[in-house]
């Protein structure tokens, strides 16, 4: 099942996609369906926090001369950074290099503190698509992750949340401008979903709506104004943003 956002004669609503078909219920109670063309799609969830994961692929770390081995490396993103499919990417006048990185991102159902592998998979409402996209240049400088990957734009999540699919052995793919950049499989992770949901869930509480992005595989690279990326992932679909200079 696909659970999408969206905003419909000035209201926003959840509801579920079926082929371009959208079922949703609006005040009242009543019961409306249109058609997906008809509707805006926003971030299909509006997370109380994002929690990302680094040097999740070994390939990845390679490439930026970084060290995986050990335990798993997690950073936050804020909610205002979201944007959602058919967004723009604001490119800030104060970076040099911003890179994209597409990732499978795991959107959490229940509340969720101390789980374990076993039971990890039960807390989880769906997956969708995210590009956690980054200043570069601002990274390396700073030393640590937080205002590279945190400008406004600097989360694209979407188009919706697939409920049903097994994310042991999927593709994750970034097109930019038509042209594949990146490629990896969900089964090449350092850590397994599981153990991402059992590893954060021991450092703080998850609450229904939290994302959990699961790192991105090599070949991330830079995008510039103009540009379109597509982070396209198996089993759910295409998430598609295009990049601005900021104004």
């Amino acid at each position: 099942m696909k659970i999408i956002r969206f905003s419909y004669a000035g209201g926003v609503y959840r509801g579920v996609l079926t082929g371009d078909r959208v079922d949703f219920e609006q005040a009242g109670g009543n019961r409306t369906r249109c058609s997906l063309e008809d509707v805006e799609l926003l971030p299909p969830v509006s997370p109380g926090k994002i929690i990302c994961f680094g040097l999740s692929y070994a390939p990845h770390a390679e490439e930026l001369g970084m060290d995986p081995s050990g335990e798993p490396v997690i950073f936050l993103k804020p909610p205002s950074a979201l944007t959602g499919h058919g967004g723009k990417i604001v490119i800030p006048d104060i970076s040099r290099r911003v890179d994209h990185e597409a990732e499978l991102a795991v959107v959490i159902g229940q509340q969720t503190s101390r789980v374990s592998r076993t039971d990890a998979f039960s807390k989880v409402m769906g997956y969708t698509c995210f590009n956690d996209v980054t200043a570069r240049d601002i990274q390396e400088m700073d030393g640590q992750w937080t205002r590279a990957k945190s400008f406004d734009s600097f989360a694209p999540l979407g188009p919706w949340i697939e409920t049903e699919l097994d994310v042991s052995d999927i593709s994750v793919e970034a097109y930019l401008n038509g042209e594949l950049r990146q490629k990896g499989r969900t089964s090449e992770l350092i850590f397994g979903v599981d153990r991402m949901i059992e590893f954060v869930s021991r450092v703080m509480t998850l609450y229904p709506g939290d994302v959990i992005a699961t790192g991105t595989p090599p070949g991330v690279g830079p995008i510039l104004p103009g540009d379109v990326v597509e982070i396209r992932i198996e089993g759910i679909g295409s998430l598609v943003n295009e990049a601005v200079a900021e104004t």
